[in-house]
């Protein structure tokens, strides 16, 4: 079986062409995120097969994440928690990883229907096992989480009082203190820091590769405010983020019902 490679830690990204928060996807027009729905909940393995002809040894992975996921929390089924394990996976070499084809697929500027096919049936298991995960829960407040970037964005269009939409999964962390530890954005030199406001954002802890990581994922279309763009340091920008109900619906939801379940839950599906 193949070995994953040390991973990246998602949520501070220091390759700029793989960031979705610093090209032109926050203010683009771009279709909603739908068809995958329609599909059928399949095994992993099934639901992998359409990748393999993008993704090279992907069924090593895929045996992988479904060995690690033998016993899994939330009531998840083992083929719902290994798919959130195969995203959290990387290997050499990191652009052919599941998780960053995936994302890069979400945000190009093309993006429709077709050219998301292949990855439906891995978005229906994925976005299923995702759906049934608790939300996070903090006392009168909705929950913050961070991700960084190891340069300086403090430019439009993250101006205070404007909406951005972020396209991709966007891993985060409920630490700041692990964020900014050496290992990952550390403290010095230029770096920028997104606090986010999520209501939606889901903690992968217990079903990921890297479950210390205290990584929190927020759904492809998520739809914030910009609340403010501080420079406490020269080298140190902080943009707060608020997650908002979108005006029209940005991701299908995976299986009928959940607006009705979750309304306040899963993101982008109006009451």
């Amino acid at each position: 079986m193949d070995r994953a490679e040390p991973r990246r830690c998602r949520f501070v990204n220091k390759i700029i062409a793989d960031e979705p928060a610093i090209d032109n996807e926050l203010t683009r027009l771009t279709p909603p995120i739908t068809g995958y729905a329609s599909e059928p909940l399949v095994t992993l393995e099934e639901a992998c097969e359409p990748l393999e002809v993008l993704i090279k040894k992907l069924q090593n992975y895929v045996a992988m994440a479904k060995y690690y996921s033998q016993n899994p929390a939330d009531n998840l089924s083992q083929d719902e928690s290994a798919a959130i394990y195969l995203y959290t996976l990387e290997w050499s070499p990191s652009k052919n990883s599941l998780y960053i084809m995936l994302n890069r697929t979400l945000r190009a500027p093309d993006r429709s229907e077709l050219t998301l096919k292949p990855w439906f049936k891995y978005l229906k298991l994925f976005l299923t096992a995702l759906a049934k995960l608790p939300i996070l829960s903090t006392s009168n407040r909705q929950p913050i989480v961070y991700r960084g970037i190891k340069m300086n964005i403090d430019n439009a269009p993250y101006t205070p009082g404007s909406f951005i939409t972020w396209w991709a999964f966007s891993s985060c962390t409920t630490s700041i203190s692990l964020l900014q530890s050496d290992k990952f954005l550390g403290t010095t030199g230029d770096r920028t820091i997104f606090n986010i406001e999520t209501t939606t954002g889901k903690n992968i802890s217990l079903h990921s590769h890297f479950g210390r990581e205290d990584e929190v994922l927020l759904m492809p279309g998520t739809y914030m405010e910009v609340i403010s763009l501080v420079n406490p340091a020269p080298q140190l920008h902080i943009i707060h983020l608020r997650e908002k109900v979108p005006p029209v619906c940005l991701l299908e939801p995976p299986f009928e019902g959940t607006s009705v379940r979750l309304p306040h839950m899963y993101i982008n599906i109006l009451v």
